[in-house]
C-alpha cells in the first residue's frame, strides 16, 4: 500500500499557492484552452511555467487539463499545446476525448496522460482498454460503489484516481446537456450555467401557468439539486481498495474554499497513514469543513446509489456559517503587526477565526487596525485593501481570516 497523493483544485495562481501551503501533494489547472472550466482563471504560457517551477520547487506535482470533447476546429491547435506542456515539463495531462489522446501520443510522446472523469469510466474492461492504450491513471466516474472500486482495482495496474470531495454533478461525471440548452452555455466547453441548481416545477401544455409538484413540496422538485460530496469516513477503504489518488474538485471555489478542505483531508491522510488501526474522523474535521459553503455532505456513490437523500431542496442549499474577510501576505515587524489582504469587510471590534496552514485555528479579536500609511481606521471596507494588524504572532503567508455569521 503507497500513500495517496492528496491533488487539489488551483484555478488560478493564489489558489496553487494556497493548495501547496496547506498540504497538497499534487495540483491540476486548465491552460487557457481547451479545459472545462472557463469560469476559472487559468493560465496562459508564461502562468503555467510559473506555477510549474513554483510547485515543483516544492515538491508537488502539476497536471494541466486537456479535457474538453474536441471538436474539428480544435484539432489543427492541439499538437503544438500539447508539445508545449511537456517542454514546460508538467506532470500530466489529464483528457477524455480519444483523439486528444491520440494526439499527445504523437505530439508529446513521454508525456504522461490521465484520463479525465468526463471519459465516464464505470467498468474493469473499460479500465484495461485504456491500460492498454498507455494510459497511465484514470480517474475514475463518481458514480462507483466502493465494491466497483475494489474490481476495478483488482483487474488493472495502473493508477485510479477519485474525486473525495467537492460538488456533485446529476449528470454521468458531467456529460451535461442542460446548461448549453437553456441558456447557450456549454458545459462540455467548459461553461456550465449550473442550471441544474434551479428550481424547477411540471406544467402540463394545456394548463399554462397551472405548476404541479413532483418533488419535496408545493413550490417544486429539487431533484436535480444534489448535496456535496465528502468521504472521510471512507479513506480507510479507499486506502485498502488501492486508489492512489483523492482529488479534491472546486477550481471555481475560493481560496478560503482551497486552504480548508485541503487542510482537513491532509491531516485525515496522515493520521491515517501514523496509525491506520486507529483512524477515526475527528468532529473537529467536520467542523472546518463545514465553515465553507456547503450543500450538506454525503457520502456520493460509494455506499451505493443515494437516492432521494443525496439531494437538497433549492431553497437555502447554500450553507455559509462564515464569512472569509482576509488573507495574511506578510508581517511588519516595525509595526510589529501582521500585514494582511482584506476579501470582505471586517472592523474593529469583531471577532475573527485565523486558520494558518498546518497549525491549529485559534480566535482573534480586532483591537486595531492600521492602513498602509500607518493610520488607524476602524473598519476594511475596501475590496483587497492592505491592512496591518497588531497583537498577532507572526504567521505565515496563506494564513486565512474569517468571521462567523452573527459575530
Amino acid at each position: 500500500m503507497h500513500k495517496p497523493e492528496l491533488l487539489s483544485p488551483a484555478g488560478n495562481m493564489e489558489k496553487l499557492e494556497v493548495a501547496v501551503a496547506y498540504g497538497a501533494d499534487a495540483v491540476y489547472l486548465g491552460g487557457n484552452r481547451f479545459g472545462l472550466r472557463t469560469a476559472a482563471a487559468n493560465f496562459d504560457v508564461e502562468k503555467l511555467q510559473r506555477a510549474v517551477s513554483f510547485a515543483h520547487a516544492r515538491g508537488v506535482r502539476v497536471y494541466v487539463t486537456v479535457n474538453i470533447f474536441a471538436h474539428n476546429s480544435d484539432i489543427a491547435a492541439l499538437p503544438s499545446y500539447l508539445k508545449e506542456l511537456q517542454q514546460l515539463d508538467v506532470d500530466a495531462v489529464i483528457a477524455s476525448d480519444p483523439g486528444v489522446i491520440e494526439l499527445a501520443a504523437q505530439a508529446a510522446p513521454g508525456l504522461p496522460v490521465h484520463l479525465s472523469t468526463q471519459a465516464n469510466t464505470t467498468n474493469w474492461m473499460s479500465a484495461r482498454f485504456w491500460e492498454q492504450r498507455g494510459i497511465k491513471r484514470i480517474v475514475l466516474a463518481r458514480e462507483l460503489s466502493l465494491d466497483e472500486l475494489r474490481e476495478i482495482r483488482s483487474k488493472v495496474g495502473l493508477e485510479l484516481e477519485v474525486f473525495v470531495h467537492g460538488a456533485m454533478c446529476i449528470s454521468y461525471s458531467g456529460r451535461c446537456l442542460l446548461s448549453n440548452y437553456m441558456t447557450g452555455r456549454d458545459a462540455n466547453w467548459g461553461d456550465c450555467a449550473q442550471a441544474c441548481r434551479w428550481k424547477y416545477a411540471l406544467m402540463e401544455e394545456k394548463r399554462p401557468g397551472e405548476y404541479f409538484p413532483f418533488g419535496e413540496d408545493e413550490r417544486g422538485s429539487f431533484i436535480m439539486s444534489s448535496k456535496d460530496l465528502c468521504l472521510l469516513e471512507r479513506i480507510p477503504n479507499l486506502l485498502a481498495a488501492g486508489i492512489s489518488s483523492f482529488k479534491i474538485e472546486g477550481r471555481v471555489k475560493s481560496i478560503h474554499y482551497v486552504a480548508t478542505i485541503t487542510k482537513i483531508y491532509r491531516q485525515a491522510i496522515d493520521a491515517y497513514w501514523a496509525d491506520p488501526y486507529n483512524y477515526h474522523v475527528y468532529p473537529e474535521w467536520i467542523e472546518e469543513i463545514s465553515k465553507v459553503s456547503n450543500r450538506d455532505y454525503i457520502t456520493g456513490f460509494i455506499d451505493g446509489p443515494p437516492g432521494k437523500s443525496g439531494f437538497v431542496p433549492v431553497e437555502g442549499i447554500y450553507k455559509r456559517p462564515y464569512t472569509f474577510v482576509g488573507v495574511v501576505t506578510g508581517y511588519d515587524h516595525t509595526k510589529s503587526a501582521v500585514k494582511v489582504e482584506q476579501r470582505n469587510r471586517f472592523s474593529c471590534g469583531e471577532s475573527l477565526e485565523v486558520m494558518p496552514p498546518t497549525d491549529k485555528e485559534f480566535k482573534y479579536r480586532v483591537h486595531q487596525m492600521y492602513d498602509e500609511d500607518g493610520n488607524a481606521i476602524d473598519r476594511a471596507p475596501h475590496p483587497r485593501q492592505t491592512v496591518y494588524l497588531p497583537g498577532l504572532p507572526q504567521l505565515p503567508p496563506y494564513t486565512m481570516l474569517r468571521r462567523a455569521k452573527g459575530s
